[in-house]
């Protein structure tokens, strides 16, 4: 059996993307948008926009379709964060999401499976999210402490 046809024959965790958009009006921060999700699993609970990639996708696609899916946004993609791997972070089974800090203008509006869309300020974020979207956020408050908000994919 040839390498190609055992990635084939084995199981490979789906890829998918974890998108943290910075809301701006004229350059002023607003806040980061969360949905509301439409779908099990956590309905009900908020999250960020994300999804899985399509097999005709590089993850900058995935990340730019699922923000204007899910809040109606045009996103600017401006860092990537961590790859999450951990087992059991999806309750569906094993995922690899890629974190994404995008940029964007306008208010966005739950689309596809998010049923609603909302700009949170800091104090507006609840600590329950759904997966593990909370640590997302640590994380994303970590980089932006120590970042000067570069466009890191317009050098590619």
């Amino acid at each position: 059996m040839s390498g190609k046809e055992r990635v084939i024959r084995n199981y490979n965790p789906p890829s998918a993307v974890d998108l943290v958009i910075e809301v701006y009006d004229k350059d002023v921060f607003k806040g980061i948008v969360l949905i509301e999700r439409g779908n099990p699993p956590f309905k009900g609970r908020k999250a960020l926009p994300g999804g899985f990639q399509e097999m005709s996708e590089s993850l900058e696609e995935t990340a730019v379709r699922e923000g204007k899916e899910e809040t109606g946004l045009d996103i600017v993609l401006l860092h990537q964060l961590m790859v999450y791997s951990r087992p059991g972070r999806d309750p569906r089974g094993p995922v690899n999401s890629v974190g994404y800090v995008c940029r964007a203008e306008g208010m966005p509006v739950g689309g596809d499976d998010a049923a609603s869309a909302k700009v949170c300020s800091w104090d507006e974020i609840p600590q329950k999210l759904a997966f593990d979207h909370a640590i997302r956020i640590k994380e994303y408050f970590r980089w932006a402490e120590n970042s000067r908000h570069e466009n890191i994919f317009e050098q590619r």
